[in-house]
């Protein structure tokens, strides 16, 4: 598909800088079916049935951004996946200044050099010593927020909590799985007094996700592929709750895309571990959801087109520009849209 279809323009001042206080405050449009209303994440619990399970990610997010130099250079770089307990992948701002065997100074005795240069242009780094390397990060690195948040206002000390979600367990992501962000204890309460259960699985988000498509087609863009894992018990239990009527509803895009990893043509969820790359777009047979619960997206975005596939081309963009006229905030601190597409889809 022509990638200029999922393309929209958003006035810069939609974009969100700071998360809604209380979490749970922030706005959710709902789209169910045929009708659409404007809501509050915490009524989300009356926007669900007894009986339905959110599955949430319960990566956490690592200080996965550093500072550094090689010799006068200064270099920049942002882990995005894991190869090895001292080896990651990383995009590296300043490239051109780097050579495979280069070795990059963080500060804070942290050292790594730079290996092989892949084909998307990021750098294999190893980092130096024997300390495990989220103790390096701990020293030297920074959270790696957005860069539409990032540059509009720096990384404040408050986003160390602000970034990480309440189900944030396992190290090793360096995005947040940004719906989960709007939920809180009370929230959750609230949920389970209503029958309404929840569900942990794990996938480490890489800074590929969310990056716009810069091919013409979406047959040319090739998706990073992320570590995930649902174990066996995760998995009976989603399979159990939709044998017994139940729905299955990701919280975020990277819920719903291990999900669809691990599903089968039978719609069963099987146990996964390891990478996936699934690129979801327009024509796409869901097999293990049957709705979700995310932010809004950026224009051309893989996970535009994943919202598209699930509700359509045409509702996503009527449901944006509803959005952004009633003054909805975008992106990793915005608000959130309830997708539940129905039996028909």
């Amino acid at each position: 598909m022509n990638v200029d279809l999922f393309d929209f323009a958003l006035p810069n001042d939609r974009i969100a800088l700071h998360p809604a206080a209380p979490r749970d405050a922030a706005r959710m449009l709902v789209l169910d079916g045929e009708a659409t209303r404007d809501a509050e994440v915490r009524d989300l619990p009356g926007c669900l049935r007894a009986g339905d399970l959110l599955v949430f990610n319960d990566t956490r997010v690592i200080p996965a951004q550093l500072e550094g130099r090689r010799g006068e250079a200064r270099i920049g770089a942002t882990l995005h996946k894991r190869e090895g307990p001292r080896r990651w992948r990383a995009f590296i701002r300043n490239a051109k200044r780097l050579r495979d065997g280069d070795v990059i100074d963080f500060g804070a005795g942290v050292a790594a050099a730079a290996g092989e240069r892949g084909e998307d242009g990021s750098f294999v780094l190893d980092f130096a010593g024997d300390e495990p390397v989220e103790l390096l990060l701990e020293r030297a690195g920074r959270m790696p927020l957005p860069p539409y948040i990032a540059q509009k206002r720096g990384i404040e000390a408050r986003d160390a909590d602000d970034y990480q979600t309440m189900f944030a367990n396992e190290p090793g992501a360096v995005a947040a799985p940004t719906a989960a962000l709007h939920f809180t204890p009370g929230l959750i309460e609230a949920l389970e007094a209503a029958g309404i259960g929840h569900a942990t699985l794990t996938l480490h988000v890489g800074a590929g996700t969310f990056l716009p498509v810069k091919a013409d087609d979406t047959a040319d863009h090739r998706m990073h592929a992320e570590w995930g894992r649902i174990d066996q018990a995760t998995a009976d239990r989603l399979n159990a709750t939709r044998a017994a009527g139940g729905r299955i509803i990701a919280v975020g895009t990277t819920s719903l895309r291990l999900i669809e990893s691990a599903s089968g043509e039978d719609r069963i969820v099987r146990p996964f571990e390891g990478d996936t790359a699934i690129f979801i777009t327009p024509g796409y047979r869901f097999k293990g959801i049957d709705g979700l619960m995310t932010n809004f997206h950026l224009p051309r975005s893989t996970l535009f087109m994943l919202v598209s596939a699930l509700m359509g081309l045409e509702r996503m963009q009527a449901a944006y520009a509803h959005a952004i006229a009633a003054g909805y905030r975008f992106y990793s601190y915005g608000d959130a849209s309830l997708l539940l597409p129905g039996d028909g889809a």
